[in-house]
């Protein structure tokens, strides 16, 4: 399979810039530029300050189509790259790898512009002050809309007559994005009201004819729907189910989800689910797998665990480092053109398939000879097509009056010889770096797809995956690193990575029962709390302590594509507090909701991954102790039953028969708890109450449906 290029085909030495030396295949794709680029460090500061230039800091990631269009536009232009090197000192960020970086200065994009996007471009003062903005910039001024080759000889004869103000402007735009980053934004709290809010903003904004939130462009955002499913929990609002169901449906059958091998790109450029932009993230399959999951669990529909184990297919099969660990995104772009690799012209489809069989594949898949995907530049049909359904494939089986796992089966050895016909195609470029904080994510994914599908095999993948990280991504000290590639780990780790790595062992060990997974997740907390937490005013920091100093110290609630850390960590102090026994956690976990409680009531639907654990505080929660010998079968079918059941607030401990001092030594209100009578025996404690020991499979469900 091809790897993402870290040289061209005509580069020659005398192209090599300063990014050669990086590991980062964001900046290894700029490494050819004659743009004189610096990775960010002091040697650039440093070179700013002696030859008295501004910065021009270009933030972006390897799989970003916008980015490449820049880069070739302006960053690979002789001209273009002659004038930046004469006025500023360039540096080039890789926002995924330096997420502390990227945080800061696209709040002053978002600040100054009103928007935000990638590539973000900052020009700054050496001391990293910012006084100017922009995302994406094209060569030449069009439309309104300033280019490179006016705006940087304008910014230049700025610095140089006008340099008093651009410095008083960069002074202002720091003290106004840092003004909000200690002051309280304490409200009334946060209560069940909130919760209730929440949905009525989500169904409000709720698309009934295409289903996903808002419209165009649409975003999975799959802790809308994990949320909602825990609403429908709660209230027993068939609604907040059915809005899950649809999404999660039409996601499935639109051009999003790729049909032929696997997995969900990044977000719909319309409102139908159909035209998506093609980039594959790690992240997304983790969290739509989640989601998925968890409906699985509510309805028991196969079709969402056949979903939730296709996505996982994909990412085990493309994304799976040898060592362990898994890569980061997949491009949008291959052979110069957005979406390349995943489009189909009928002739083609009849090629690979023949006649008969592509005939009925044309007409389920909604192809048409002159394409649904239109040139980017002339909007004209391409005569390619994006494969979608309209209706899914137990839907058509139905309508046909065919049998499904037959018709399935038909479609299957259809989807696979046009799978293998793909794999002949180039394929878009690989970012094969691997990062603590998505790689936690999939651990987590992983960890739930054991238990609800009753499946050791995804637990085994979670578990090397944690495995890979403690042995190679834990400094000395015990510190967690962000970044590993090419046998290096480097950047120290974020909270987002210390937060999602201890939800995913919190997860595994639930998976898997083995403590020393929890005992991780307690030693990686504790360096949390001692690290990235605001004693003063509460919360947790993006960055450590001891981190590089920035102009500020960022602090962040909402939850985006991925959920914040602080939202993650409230989950994980309520999870370990039950856990534990420890009420110290929970209380931290309040002083979250209650620190965030007023920007929160604001508009919670921004909030999502914070409602989750809302909704655990607000309770019913459960902390169930499964007393019992894992090895025998009776222990393993009262496990499966507690797995099978949508109970998303509970923590599920097992105590074994003889060998409980290690779980005791963590949940010591487990050492009295034992088997009765020589069966395995359940206790479930719901609310601080605990009900009485049972040895019955049925009264077992009975308490946890309660």
């Amino acid at each position: 399979m091809k790897q993402l290029q870290e040289t061209k085909p005509d580069d020659n030495e005398q192209n090599v810039n300063r990014l050669a030396g990086e590991k980062s295949p964001y900046l290894l794709q700029h490494a050819h530029n004659p743009v004189d680029w610096y990775p960010w460090g002091e040697e650039a500061f440093n070179k700013a300050r002696q030859d008295d230039k501004p910065i021009f800091l270009s933030i972006g990631y390897s799989t970003c189509h916008w980015c490449h269009v820049m880069e070739k536009e302006s960053f690979e232009d002789p001209q273009v790259a002659k004038l930046m090197n004469e006025a500023f000192v360039p540096i080039k960020v890789d926002r995924e790898e330096r997420p502390d970086i990227d945080t800061i200065y696209m709040s002053v994009c978002q600040a100054l512009t009103g928007r935000g996007g990638w590539p973000l471009s900052i020009l700054m003062t050496p001391d990293k002050k910012p006084f100017m903005a922009a995302t994406y910039i094209p060569r030449e001024s069009r439309y309104g809309m300033a280019g490179m080759l006016d705006i940087v000889p304008a910014v230049s004869n700025m610095w140089t007559r006008q340099r008093e103000e651009l410095i008083a402007n960069a002074e202002e735009i720091v003290s106004a994005i840092s003004g909000g980053v200690h002051d309280s934004t304490e409200g009334p709290g946060l209560d069940e009201s909130t919760l209730d809010r929440t949905y009525q903003l989500l169904r409000s904004s709720f698309d009934p004819s295409s289903a996903g939130f808002g419209n165009a462009p649409k975003f999975p955002t799959p802790h809308h729907l994990t949320f909602l499913l825990r609403y429908w929990k709660r209230s027993k609002e068939d609604k907040a189910l059915e809005m899950a169901e649809e999404t999660l449906k039409a996601m499935r059958k639109g051009g999003i989800y790729d049909h032929i091998g696997f997995g969900f790109h990044r977000y719909s450029t319309d409102s139908k689910w159909l035209v998506p932009h093609f980039e594959k993230m790690l992240y997304d399959q983790a969290l739509i797998a989640i989601a998925l999951i968890e409906t699985y669990q509510a309805t028991q529909n196969p079709e969402y665990r056949e979903n939730a184990e296709e996505v996982f297919s994909y990412v085990l099969r493309d994304m799976h480092s040898p060592e362990g660990g898994f890569y980061s995104a997949e491009d949008a772009d291959s052979e110069g053109e957005e979406g390349r690799f995943y489009l189909w012209t009928e002739q083609e489809l009849e090629d690979v398939l023949g006649e008969m069989e592509a005939k009925l594949f044309k007409e389920v898949f909604r192809t048409s000879p002159g394409g649904n995907f239109l040139d980017e530049a002339s909007r004209a049909h391409t005569g390619r097509n994006i494969l979608h359904l309209d209706e899914s494939l137990h839907e058509a089986a139905e309508r046909r009056g065919e049998d499904y796992d037959r018709f399935r089966q038909s479609f299957e050895i259809s989807r696979r010889k046009l799978f293998e016909h793909r794999e002949m195609r180039m394929h878009p470029s690989k970012d094969d770096k691997i990062m603590t904080d998505w790689n936690s994510l999939m651990i987590v994914a992983l960890s739930k797809a054991a238990r609800a599908f009753d499946e050791p095999a995804y637990a085994r993948e979670a578990a090397m995956t944690a495995d890979f990280i403690l042995s190679k991504m834990v400094s000395p000290e015990g510190r967690l690193f962000h970044r590993y590639r090419d046998d290096e780990v480097a950047v120290e780790g974020f909270l987002d990575d210390y937060a999602f790595f201890v939800w995913g062992l919190i997860e595994l060990y639930q998976a898997t029962f083995n403590t020393e997974y929890l005992k991780n997740a307690l030693l990686f907390n504790d360096q949390l709390i001692l690290h990235f937490r605001d004693s003063i005013h509460g919360g947790f920091f993006h960055t450590a302590d001891d981190s590089e100093k920035l102009i500020m110290r960022s602090k962040e609630i909402y939850d985006g594509a991925i959920p914040s850390g602080n939202s993650v960590c409230a989950l994980n102090l309520l999870y370990l507090g039950r856990i534990t026994g420890n009420t110290d956690l929970e209380n931290k976990a309040y002083e979250i909701m209650q620190l965030f409680s007023g920007q929160v009531s604001k508009m919670p639907i921004g909030y999502t991954q914070l409602m989750c654990a809302l909704d655990f505080a607000v309770g019913p929660s459960r902390e169930i102790v499964v007393a019992g010998d894992p090895e025998r079968e009776e222990t393993q079918e009262i496990i499966s039953d507690i797995n099978r059941e949508f109970v998303p607030n509970k923590v599920i401990l097992l105590k074994p028969e003889g060998r409980g001092t290690e779980i005791s030594a963590i949940a010591e209100y487990v050492s009295d708890m034992s088997m009765k009578d020589g069966r395995t025996t359940v206790h479930i404690c719901q609310n601080y109450n605990c009900n009485l020991p049972s040895t019955d499979r049925k009264e077992i469900l009975r308490q946890l449906k309660d």
